[in-house]
């Protein structure tokens, strides 16, 4: 049964600016990580230096807040790259609680990424890297709800048919006839968090959870 979320619940779940777990998943990989250094090294030196050389101009001040800003495009890009994210559920007419239970655990290797490389013998070979991903079907007594896909982790091993999985679920219409997404999920009985990016301020939807379903 889908339990239908009051105006401002979905707002609350769902912040506009992004938390600190919504930060650290936007900051990605290290190789991302490393291109971000290097665009706020690179364009926040030569924006400085350039202002540096035009300071009794009137350009002076825009090339030196310009520099600034590069420099700072470590906190910055994160931040929005994650308020973005978040636009994508919070931009929903229709949202609500979903409690149901893991249906089937499936797990599936992705290709994260291909790049060329050269052998041994010095010839170029496509590598293609893999990852796990792990996928839950999820269902309550109306029927099939939809999947949740992520990264597996160890800690995932211990999902089993049957878990109890509590989740938002956003439509574009009123009466949830089509899904459009889910956020990220809660195992109750694992105390488990899973889900590609972390939606949801967790401890505000646990609450949410234990005053809403508690009435059922």
């Amino acid at each position: 049964m889908l339990i239908p979320l009051r105006p401002g619940e979905l707002q609350r779940l769902i912040p506009a600016v992004a938390t600190g777990n919504q930060f650290r998943n936007a900051l990605g990989k290290p190789r991302e990580i490393l291109q971000r250094v290097m665009i706020a090294t690179i364009g926040g030196v030569i924006t400085l230096l350039i202002s540096q050389s035009q300071m009794t101009s009137r350009w002076g001040p825009f090339w030196l807040v310009t520099g600034v800003v590069f420099l700072l495009y470590m906190l910055w890009g994160p931040i929005l790259q994650a308020g973005q994210r978040n636009a994508t559920l919070r931009r929903y007419p229709a949202a609500a609680l979903f409690e149901g239970e893991v249906i089937e655990v499936e797990t599936r290797e992705r290709v994260e990424n291909r790049h060329e490389q050269a052998d041994n013998r010095g010839q170029l070979e496509l590598v293609e890297n893999r990852r796990t991903w792990l996928l839950l079907e999820l269902e309550d007594e109306d029927g099939y709800l939809g999947r949740l896909a992520f990264p597996m982790e160890k800690k995932h091993q211990s999902i089993r048919r049957g878990a109890l999985i509590r989740c938002l679920v956003l439509s574009e219409r009123k009466d949830f006839s089509r899904i459009g997404a889910l956020s990220d999920a809660w195992l109750p009985a694992e105390r488990m968090w899973v889900g590609e990016y972390p939606f949801l301020l967790r401890p505000a939807f646990e609450e949410l959870c234990q005053m809403r379903l508690a009435r059922r």
